[in-house]
């Protein structure tokens, strides 16, 4: 197809014109060839942005390098969120050496601030258990000016060493903070909080507390209840329930500042705190006392509800949720998301599509697309992909609720999973008449399907569709392919042969 070319071309025209281009190739010679058409044109830092992100998504590494080659060239202003995108796709590709490469070259960029992709490759480092590179990397970069906030770093750190059970080492980075011209935020304390509390270091965790009250507001927030939550049960999880109670009343007063009458120490002696049921039974209490005496708002109820869905304590999480509403708080989309996670974890899968379908809509809340696709997914996950189909085109119907990619790639590979090869094949047509464009992984799952129950036509079609957008198909797709002709051919001889006999 050819493309029109406008009068005048701005690089927001450009942008919109490449991004149109099913095939990265021909978008790629649409940017090449801007430049020679229009010889007073120059390309921004948003249509490099746009390019490198077509490219990378592709998979096409070394076009998307040359591009950012091209870029430090040219010298246009860079945003760091760029950066960010193609270290993650190298690091995806398993390069993270091309990651690491490309950031210390950034000073060869027109670009001041580095932060982003600083905190993305540790990030890399961390979930790639590379802990030895990540800490030679922070200490050899953390300086720099670039780096505008070290806080983000250091909690990766922390996270990555309570991850291993060295959350004394975690303690020891939060003690330096203050050396490195950054203070705690409350992600800081919950990831250390929860690092100690999981190694059984409940000294240290109840310092680390007094030391947040010392830091916190003179009016308390209801956010942290979920960290004071997390110490107080990892007490009793101990046998240290006079201690928590002790911890309770503190937090009450100084971490919450709830009113005096809400003091009262738990009475004790009704429970057996010896056995199992009457440690919950404290801990329920302790929830209780929290929820009663200290929420100010619907911060407290959200962050102790979402914690207790994560947790796979969905009963007491509703409790939570229906407390929150008699009080005259509504609930919010990030509870609904972890209710939903929660069910599906458990097997409840009828009752995690009632919470979309009939709960929320009855609390006057309207599911996002990330949510359905949480719903469509979780179906699938557990061979469930014609209630998920079911589900999609109900929610299709709706004005308000537009499928994107992720929605058309989990039914599609779903489908195929459940060996609904022709379903499949329907739904990435619609996906492709949306001008979405799936990945190599989709294409030669269909392709070998359809070639496993005989329709070596239709996988020839999506064949064409495949190399028509520039994507290389796996050896094992064409062996599919060619064992799927030659069998249908011999079937059609034995059948000619046999008419000939008879």
């Amino acid at each position: 197809m050819s493309v029109r070319w406008p009068r005048l071309l701005t690089p927001t025209h450009l942008s919109q014109l490449i991004r149109s281009q099913k095939n990265p190739l021909k978008a790629l010679d649409i940017f090449n060839e801007a430049k020679t058409k229009y010889p007073s044109y120059r390309h921004n830092g948003p249509v490099y942005s746009t390019m490198i992100s077509i490219l990378g998504s592709s998979g096409r590494l070394t076009e998307m390098k040359e591009i950012v080659n091209r870029m430090k060239e040219d010298s246009c202003e860079c945003q760091d969120s760029v950066f960010a995108r193609v270290i993650r796709t190298y690091a995806n590709a398993g390069l993270l050496h091309e990651a690491i490469s490309l950031f210390k070259s950034l000073p060869e960029f027109n670009c001041v601030n580095y932060t982003e992709s600083f905190n993305t490759l540790l990030e890399i480092m961390v979930k790639e258990s590379k802990l030895e590179t990540c800490y030679h990397f922070f200490v050899e970069n953390c300086r720099g000016w670039e780096i505008k906030s070290r806080t983000r770093s250091l909690n990766l750190l922390m996270h990555a060493l309570c991850l291993i059970h060295r959350s004394d080492l975690a303690l020891h980075i939060f003690q330096e903070m203050g050396y490195q011209w950054c203070y705690p935020e409350r992600e800081t304390y919950r990831t250390l909080m929860r690092g100690l509390c999981e190694d059984g270091r409940l000294t240290e965790a109840t310092h680390l507390l007094h030391s947040m009250f010392w830091r916190g507001s003179q009016k308390g927030c209801g956010a942290d209840v979920s960290l004071y939550k997390t110490l107080l049960e990892a007490l009793c999880d101990s046998g240290q329930v006079e201690e928590a109670v002790e911890v309770l009343e503190n937090v009450l007063r100084k971490g919450l500042k709830a009113p005096r009458k809400y003091y009262k120490q738990l009475d004790l002696g009704q429970f057996h705190l010896k056995d199992e049921a009457g440690i919950n039974q404290v801990k329920a209490l302790i929830i209780e006392a929290l929820m009663r005496g200290g929420f100010p708002s619907s911060d407290g109820y959200r962050a102790i509800a979402i914690d207790l869905y994560s947790e796979g304590r969905i009963a007491d999480a509703d409790k939570v949720l229906k407390e929150m509403h008699r009080k005259g708080f509504k609930s919010s989309l990030p509870i609904y998301e972890a209710k939903v996670a929660a069910l599906f974890a458990a097997g409840k899968a009828n009752e995690a599509v009632d919470v979309v379908e009939r709960e929320m809509m009855a609390n006057n809340f309207v599911p996002t697309v990330k949510l359905h696709n949480s719903v469509i997914k979780g179906l699938c996950d557990i061979k469930e992909s014609a209630w998920a189909l079911r589900y999609f085109e109900k929610i299709s119907r709706q004005v308000c609720c537009v499928p994107d990619r992720e929605t058309y790639e989990y039914l599609v590979d779903g489908l195929c999973c459940d060996g609904k090869y022709m379903e499949a094949s329907r739904m990435l047509e619609k996906m492709l008449i949306n001008s979405y464009w799936p990945g190599d992984e989709i294409y030669s799952k269909l392709i070998r399907g359809l070639c496993l129950i005989g329709k070596p036509y239709k996988a020839v079609m999506w064949l064409e569709e495949m190399i028509s957008q520039a994507k290389i198909p796996e050896v094992s797709v064409w062996c599919s392919l060619v064992s799927s002709v030659c069998l249908e051919r011999q079937q059609t001889d034995i059948w000619t042969f046999n008419a000939l006999c008879s």
